[in-house]
């Protein structure tokens, strides 16, 4: 991959939203722009960074020379736990609080007396952290809003005003939850084919108007886009073309330059690649379990970072599972379960105990290339759907907030590669899925399907493929330091 030349050396300072989801593809990001040669300061909150020294090692975040890691206050009350923060309390207090303290950390790393640096020439942040474009304002340089989630999640949120013009959301009273409502077609945005309102982002599943997150998702995230001097997607041409074209008509600068987990493959400096950015602490031994599995036959549970459940949602997966008599490595987070511990019953763990895997973390890409993974049972979060892409494995899709029901639906119905699973979960449906996904006729089609998109995300990311092109673009067009 090529590089600017050191004569003109760009500071990129990268603030992600504070959640495992969100750090994990921003700093991808990170490391490919450090590699084509920018000095990279990466900015966590000072509890995820702690996070982050307690799972990776004391050492884990010293970074190099030209990629540092920094820290600012998420202005939530101190915490010690070891969980996934909050959302709604997370986007509150970031856009109140962190414009202030983000501000003092660019003056200090372009204070000339004090720092060691390049000045800063450009911020990238997520899209719920659009406080930056203010200070980015104030420093004089380009503001880039990186949105996280899929391409067709993105273009939903877009028209989430729309849906409150419209009077579709709020919804009149609770009952519209579940009396067929949400099963209502929209057919006046053209980029989503035959999408539902259950299929929206569930921020619009509400009854009040003044409703804090789908406020924050128009007035915050979406109107303040255009302030942006571009905004990157983390997907590829080919695999939302007709959304990528209804964005592209609404907002102008978009680079799609996904998916960026096999554009950071092509890095090759070993200490580069080794930065990590689990805030749980991987549990040992998967890799070495998968080994002893025959090719395609395992099947991979993981519903990322921020999903939880109720105890009986837990067992009616665990007796799916196991009455699917295929073998699972399962990973069960410590707070997966609402309120309470992640209890499974001791007549289950008897029953797999000879083909099943419990652990609490781990390193998700390499269990997903392992060649004994034959499916995933999924949240379908976009960073779990984009990689199980790059790699060809099908899903079972269990949605549970946000972006995750138009992911499951695209999937399911646009991509070929998923069936969905009911949230009222029951153990026959999952033992059937299961059986489907693994040995029958609809799995293979989705095998099939998954293993085209494969090639297809190569392609992307090849020299002369699209997103390769526009990660070079984004930085001949923004990123690259204007002479003054």
């Amino acid at each position: 991959m090529s590089s600017i030349s050191e004569a003109v050396r760009g500071h990129v300072v990268c603030v992600p939203f504070p959640v495992q989801g969100h750090i994990n593809p921003m700093l991808k990001l990170a490391k490919l722009l450090h590699h084509k040669g920018f000095h990279v300061t990466f900015v966590n909150t000072h509890y995820n960074h702690r996070r982050l020294l307690s799972s990776r090692g004391p050492n884990s975040l010293d970074g190099l020379p030209d990629f540092r890691f920094e820290s600012i206050p998420d202005g939530l009350p101190p915490s010690g736990a070891d969980v996934s923060q909050d959302i709604l309390a997370l986007c509150d207090s970031t856009s109140k609080n962190c414009l202030v303290p983000l501000r003092n950390l660019l003056s200090k790393l372009n204070d000339i007396s004090t720092s060691n640096v390049p000045p800063v020439t450009s911020i990238i942040s997520d899209g719920s952290m659009a406080f930056t474009l203010e200070a980015a304002e104030e420093f004089g340089i380009p503001n880039v809003l990186f949105w996280t989630p899929s391409a067709c999640a993105c273009l939903a949120y877009m028209h989430c005003r729309h849906l409150v013009e419209r009077g579709l959301t709020p919804l009149k009273d609770a009952s519209y939850l579940t009396n067929g409502y949400l099963e209502t077609t929209i057919d006046w945005i053209p980029g989503l084919k035959n999408i539902r309102l259950k299929d929206f982002p569930t921020f619009i599943r509400t009854t009040d108007e003044n409703d804090f997150m789908l406020n924050f998702i128009i007035d915050e995230v979406v109107e303040q886009a255009s302030r942006a001097s571009a905004i990157i997607l983390n997907t590829f041409d080919s695999f939302e073309q007709d959304v990528l074209h209804d964005i592209a008509s609404l907002l102008p600068h978009i680079y799609t330059i996904g998916p960026l987990l096999l554009l950071a493959d092509q890095i090759k400096d070993e200490t580069l690649k080794s930065i990590g950015s689990n805030l749980w602490k991987e549990e040992p031994g998967s890799v070495e379990w998968l080994n002893s599995k025959v090719p395609n036959s395992v099947v991979y549970v993981n519903f990322g970072s921020i999903t939880v459940m109720t105890p009986q949602q837990l067992i009616e997966f665990a007796w799916g599972l196991a009455n699917s008599e295929k073998p699972f490595l399962w990973i069960i987070r410590p707070d997966l379960v609402v309120g309470d511990l992640a209890v499974l019953p001791p007549e289950f763990i008897t029953k797999t105990e000879d083909r099943g895997m419990l652990t609490s973390w781990c390193p998700q890409e390499e269990i997903l290339k392992h060649p004994s993974i034959g499916g995933f049972l999924t949240h379908s979060g976009w960073n779990s759907t984009l990689e199980s892409v790059c790699v060809g494995v099908p899903i079972i899709s269990w949605p549970f907030f946000a972006d995750q029901q138009i992911n499951c639906r695209y999937s399911c119905t646009e991509w070929g590669i998923g069936m969905e699973i009911d949230n009222d979960v029951k153990r026959d449906d999952v033992e059937k899925l299961v059986r489907d996904l693994m040995e029958g006729d609809k799995g293979k089609e989705m095998k099939r399907k998954a293993m085209e998109w494969k090639t297809k995300a190569e392609e992307a990311v090849k020299p002369g493929g699209s997103s390769y092109h526009n990660l070079d673009k984004l930085i001949a067009d923004v990123l690259m330091p204007r002479k003054v």
